[in-house]
């Protein structure tokens, strides 16, 4: 089922919703979706109370330089992985002053792809405290359907996350 604008809407209403009530507020480090998940988050009325701040990090080199995502790291496992995600997350939440964050990276195509990372693969990581959870996924589609797909699972982690619950489960 094609992940829709309107669904997108509706899970950015109950996590602001959810954030409010726990008085939390999110910031995001997004490079595959392009502020998708920030843009999001303030497509709905009354966001600043919740939102902090949107870190769009395309290149690897603003990676390192806005979240502190260390150079060797793109040598060794490059840029769609576990380690990078992770120290975005890592570096988005103390510099925002946020409460939770998320942060993604991935191949959204139609190129960039190879057999060990092909097309539609993307990392998540969430972060709460010194809580952090990433996974690894793999979506179908083309870029579209590839960057709407990630907006909604980095949005379903944050309300899971946001209810102290691990966002890996669900």
């Amino acid at each position: 089922m094609p992940v829709t604008d309107s669904f997108i809407t509706e899970l950015s209403s109950r996590l602001g919703a959810r954030l409010a009530a726990h008085q939390l507020r999110v910031t995001t480090a997004e490079s595959c979706t392009g502020g998708g998940i920030a843009e999001a988050i303030t497509r709905i009325s009354g966001s600043s109370a919740w939102f902090e701040a949107g870190y769009v990090t395309y290149s690897n080199n603003q990676k390192t330089r806005q979240l502190d995502v260390p150079t060797e790291l793109f040598a060794l496992v490059g840029a769609v992985s576990r380690e990078v995600v992770e120290a975005m997350v890592a570096g988005a939440l103390p510099r925002s002053g946020a409460d939770i964050a998320v942060a993604v990276s991935g191949i959204a195509g139609p190129d960039g792809g190879s057999a060990e990372k092909p097309v539609g693969t993307v990392w998540l990581a969430w972060r709460k405290g010194e809580q952090v959870f990433s996974e690894r996924r793999l979506y179908a589609g083309d870029r579209e359907a590839v960057r709407r797909q990630t907006v909604a699972t980095a949005l379903e982690g944050l309300l899971r996350l946001a209810d102290g619950e691990n966002p890996l489960q669900g």
